[in-house]
């Protein structure tokens, strides 16, 4: 039977992030993707320039349109862009049983959700409790936890165990914006604490790399692979698609990580 995954998340008019992002690391692991898109933005290599969230009633169906019919078997939350779109997520997905990927979408530039006030509390009420695995960066960490970015690996696994408290199963808190010598993600349950380390990739292409990460591990979790697992096996292909996309040139600023 083919392998069926969910994103909930943005569309990105680059094509670089978000929806368009997970459905290609869906189909790079043979793996069918289905869609609920939270809102459209408009944005390309350098930037978002506009958002429009899509109706939350609206949302609320795509929802039961795919869940009614597709055998879905693990999902990924990226953007959540109002309280209302977590109410109405969190509402349909509560008690499903299925693996559930939330990255904590923010933007990096001014460090907020890319959403209403009063979606951080919305997200860490209703969302963040299903959550088998949430992936936040350091500076969404830091934003969860209204703390300090954190700086060392000490604090790295001190801030991943401190978000298990929000009610996910694991966290596996991303480096990629930190200052170690390797690129160092934490993966932390309630019973230990994994280490996953490799060099630096310098590229110029970084876009949607979040959401392609996240993706790929919901995309792996569709087989019933453990999450340790799950997670080295989606790190090793982003890494792979990094060093292969270093010298091409997409849009004038920051391109896809994942471009084909």
């Amino acid at each position: 039977m083919t392998a069926i995954a969910l994103s909930i998340a943005g569309s990105d008019s680059g094509g670089g992030a978000g929806i368009q992002a997970d459905l290609a690391a869906f189909r790079a692991f043979g793996v069918f993707g289905t869609t609920v898109i939270t809102a459209v933005t408009a944005q390309n290599t350098r930037g978002i320039s506009a958002i429009h969230a899509v109706p939350p009633d609206v949302l609320a169906a795509q929802l039961d349109a795919v869940l009614n019919d597709f055998e879905v078997r693990a999902i990924k939350i990226g953007m959540v862009p109002s309280a209302g779109h977590a109410r109405a997520i969190a509402e349909r997905l509560t008690g499903l049983g299925l693996p559930i990927v939330l990255d904590p979408v923010m933007s990096a530039s001014t460090g907020r959700l890319l959403g209403e006030t009063g979606t951080l509390a919305a997200l860490k009420a209703d969302l963040l409790p299903l959550a088998t695995c949430l992936t936040p960066n350091l500076p969404e960490a830091a934003i969860l936890l209204n703390e300090a970015l954190a700086e060392t690996e000490a604090q790295m696994i001190e801030q991943a165990q401190a978000l298990l408290e929000f009610g996910p199963r694991a966290v596996l808190l991303k480096g990629g914006h930190g200052h170690l010598g390797e690129a160092v993600d934490i993966l932390a349950t309630r019973d230990d604490t994994r280490r996953f380390a490799g060099a630096w990739v310098r590229t110029p292409n970084l876009h949607g790399t979040g959401c392609a990460l996240s993706s790929a591990i919901a995309a792996n979790l569709t087989g019933g692979r453990a999450l340790a697992a799950s997670v080295g096996r989606a790190k090793e292909w982003l890494a792979d698609c990094l060093k292969a996309g270093i010298k091409l040139q997409i849009g004038c600023g920051c391109g896809p990580a994942v471009p084909f």
